[in-house]
């Protein structure tokens, strides 16, 4: 493994050990808005990795913050662990398709927020075979998702503007 492939596993790992720590933090000590709404602070690391490292780099933090999260929590394999794996599917395929496409960060996340409902919705819809959970609870999921997706990518914006000048020092 030559120096950029260790600088660039180096990387992925504190990406992945970053978004594991926000969504446990989250989880515990910040808790759920009513209906289960959450902030997505671990959203914001997603940003960062796609923007930092690529897709494929996305797709890894992405799943091992849902799946080192649950496993942590005691809850692997139970109903939230699929939720959340419906709902970091969705977003993350959104994401990495609006980066391709060269969207906004801004948009991109609010996208990503939006889908990340979704996903969850549909994972419930099929979990517990009740469709009517969506015209319930979707309307109120998509209205607070886009808040909470322009608050990520705002940060994740924040984040990257600092870091520019790393990057151009060589740091990165």
């Amino acid at each position: 493994m030559g120096i950029d492939k260790t600088k660039h596993f180096v990387y992925l790992t504190l990406l992945s050990a970053m978004a594991i720590t926000l969504n446990i933090i989250e989880s515990i000590y910040i808790g759920a808005f009513t209906f289960n709404i959450r902030i997505g602070l671990a959203n914001i690391i997603a940003l960062l990795t796609i923007k930092l490292l690529g897709w494929k780099e996305t797709i890894v933090v992405n799943l091992m913050r849902v799946v080192i999260g649950n496993l942590l929590r005691g809850l692997i394999f139970g109903s939230t662990f699929w939720i959340s794996m419906g709902g970091v599917v969705l977003s993350t395929i959104a994401l990495i398709l609006l980066d391709k496409m060269g969207s906004s960060l801004m948009f991109t996340s609010v996208i990503s927020s939006l889908c990340h409902s979704v996903g969850q919705v549909l994972v419930v819809i099929v979990l517990y075979n009740q469709p009517g959970v969506a015209a319930l609870t979707l309307p109120y999921l998509l209205a607070t998702s886009i808040p909470m997706g322009l608050l990520t990518g705002y940060t994740a914006k924040l984040v990257l503007d600092r870091i520019k000048p790393m990057q151009k020092k060589g740091y990165h």
